[in-house]
């Protein structure tokens, strides 16, 4: 069983890929929160938990981690803060802990952020957050989500590179593929977006994974 540290496990989100991770037979979780008083959830679920914030020294972190998942975000009020530079930070310390994967949550439109009607800050953000990614050698999966519902998931999804679509995808199905992402033979150094569709998750990764 490897090791995967939940970056921004806190989140919506977060807790979803927490409780996929926990109830897999490849992966354990470490939730990575900010506050003392957000550990007790997990806890109580018997889930490990380290304190970190992405704006201060993370390296204590990654020990004993084999793959990272990122999944933090400021909500708006620190994007270059938390969504770059702490997803810097923490790219930085997946490469000197040797982390076997690291999979970034991004969003749709992180490949042009200058073409956004909004959230032109944010996805300035995800887009330079990235590229640092992709410019180191860690083994890695960017994955690209439309606009994100809290709408029951179908396990079945759209995923191309570049889908020259719009869409929204719910946040169990984004959960599911990041956690697919994580296995070794799956969207290898691969960036693609996703939105709802009629493609099972795995037969999506494994299509991007042999393109």
């Amino acid at each position: 069983m490897e090791n995967v540290l939940v970056a921004g496990a806190n989140g919506t989100t977060g807790k979803k890929i927490v409780n996929l991770l926990k109830a897999s037979q490849y992966f354990v979780p470490v939730a990575m929160v900010r506050k003392e008083e957000q550990q007790d959830q997990f806890k109580k679920e018997n889930i490990k938990t380290v304190l970190g914030d992405l704006e201060k020294d993370i390296s204590h972190a990654v020990k004993d981690i084999d793959k990272v998942i990122f999944a933090a975000g400021s909500g708006g009020k620190k994007v270059v803060e938390v969504d770059q530079e702490g997803a810097k930070r923490l790219i930085d310390e997946a490469k000197k802990a040797n982390i076997k994967k690291f999979v970034m949550l991004s969003s749709m439109g992180a490949d042009s952020p200058e073409e956004a009607e909004d959230l032109q800050e944010y996805l300035k953000a995800k887009h330079n957050a990235d590229e640092y990614l992709k410019s180191t050698e860690l083994v890695h999966a960017i994955v690209r989500p439309g606009s994100l519902t809290n709408d029951k998931g179908t396990g079945k999804i759209k995923l191309q590179s570049k889908l020259g679509e719009k869409g929204s995808i719910t946040r169990d199905d984004v959960a599911q593929t990041l956690v697919s992402s994580l296995h070794d033979d799956s969207a290898k150094n691969e960036t693609f977006e996703i939105i709802n569709g009629e493609t099972l998750i795995g037969k999506a990764l494994d299509a991007v994974s042999a393109q």
